[in-house]
């Protein structure tokens, strides 16, 4: 489990360091930055997928995304007793991405390159990466560090250098993740590779999730939806079927799920609905009932991910079934750790409800994203690695 998410100079995000817990409820007013925060949590992941330099091109490269204020706020600015106004920089321009879990923790500093003759000049690059022991970071505590080009693993009391030439666009999870001697880089890369992100399901006439598929075991629903009606046999073959039946009773009272074999091998998902003579097939589901059914899928995995991110799972959906959908989130965050970002009040009284419910509040503070209430006592122990 991830007990801390540290994030510095992206977006309207100066500097953050937030708690987590086992179910984690994201909220603030519109603009306050809960976009931004979910955005660094997809880079933090892409890190283990070869693909946060392109991740970072995608959004305009990495120039556009750093914090476009000064590089401190004074408490007198904060206050109002004197304008925001900027001075020399005293570091360098980094982006910091950074997370503590229960065995292993790590960082990562993207940065510009030097000047140079390449066509590629804007192109970001690694210019740190550690994985330290703990919880927090120590110089004593460092197994894995990587500066710049090159990467040195620690040996009892000494160093051995495993590379000096490492690509600066690829993470030391590309070149070094597969490495037998370096265990703790190849468990850490496939902790985050088992993180799931679901924000983009498609409900429109087309969606793939409402035409029949060729059905195979799928333990894992596929993001955008498209294996709908399979995922959800797998869950009543292998996973929780009374949990599948409850879900969808707690949102549809009287409603039955079938999954439609039909010939050559294609799935689709039906609902047989109280007071109706036959059942609905999922090209004739309303937008919001089929995007419940999708969370259904998602939140009753029978492989649970080490992370499951729902970003806004309320859109589409009748405030009616939020109250079922947020019993059926504090259900699957008993299997695995969930992070949610919402603003919808039946979904987040709900939550909130549950007494593990770690709640953050984001605000603004002069265009900086904030937690509402933090203080620096209640602010996680973090140290970005020097």
């Amino acid at each position: 489990m991830l007990h801390t998410l540290a994030v510095a100079n992206y977006r309207s995000i100066n500097n953050l360091v937030l708690p987590l817990g086992r179910l984690n409820l994201v909220t603030g007013a519109n603009g306050s930055g809960k976009s931004n925060l979910y955005r660094a949590l997809r880079l933090l992941a892409e890190t283990a997928q070869g693909g946060v330099v392109n991740a970072l091109a995608r959004e305009g490269g990495l120039d556009s995304t750093f914090w476009a204020g000064p590089e401190t706020l004074s408490r007198r600015m904060l206050n109002g007793e004197v304008p925001v106004q900027g001075g020399p920089r005293k570091e360098a321009r980094r982006l910091r991405l950074g997370f503590a879990g229960d065995d292993f923790s790590y960082a990562i500093s993207l940065g510009l390159p030097e000047p140079s003759l390449s066509a590629f000049a804007l192109d970001p690059q690694i210019k740190r990466e550690c994985i330290w022991a703990g919880t927090c970071y120590r110089p004593a505590s460092l197994l894995m560090d990587r500066a710049g080009p090159m990467v040195r693993r620690r040996e009892g009391r000494s160093w051995h250098v495993m590379a000096q030439h490492l690509p600066v666009f690829d993470s030391l999870f590309d070149q070094i993740g597969n490495d037998p001697t370096c265990p703790e880089v190849f468990q850490l890369r496939e902790h985050i590779r088992r993180w799931r992100f679901y924000d983009h399901f498609r409900s429109d006439a087309e969606a793939p999730a409402r035409l029949p598929q060729l059905g195979t075991r799928t333990p894992v629903l596929h993001h955008d939806g498209r294996d709908l009606a399979a995922a959800l046999q797998t869950i009543r073959e292998i996973g929780d079927t009374a949990a599948l039946d409850t879900a969808i009773s707690d949102a549809f009272p009287g409603a039955r799920l079938r999954i439609d074999m039909q010939t050559g091998g294609r799935f689709t998902v039906e609902l047989q609905q109280e007071g109706l003579l036959r059942p609905l097939s999922a090209s004739e589901l309303s937008d919001g009932t089929l995007r419940y059914l999708l969370l259904v899928a998602a939140l009753l995995t029978p492989s649970p991910p080490t992370l499951m991110v729902l970003n806004e799972p309320e859109t589409s959906l009748h405030p009616d079934l939020l109250p079922a959908l947020g019993r059926l989130i504090i259900a699957a965050s008993q299997h695995t750790q969930v992070w949610v970002v919402s603003h919808a009040s039946r979904l987040i009284a709900t939550l909130e409800q549950h007494p593990e419910c770690n709640s953050i509040v984001l605000e603004k503070q002069l265009g900086q994203t904030v937690i509402q209430g933090q203080g620096m006592l209640d602010e996680p122990a973090w140290k970005w690695p020097s």
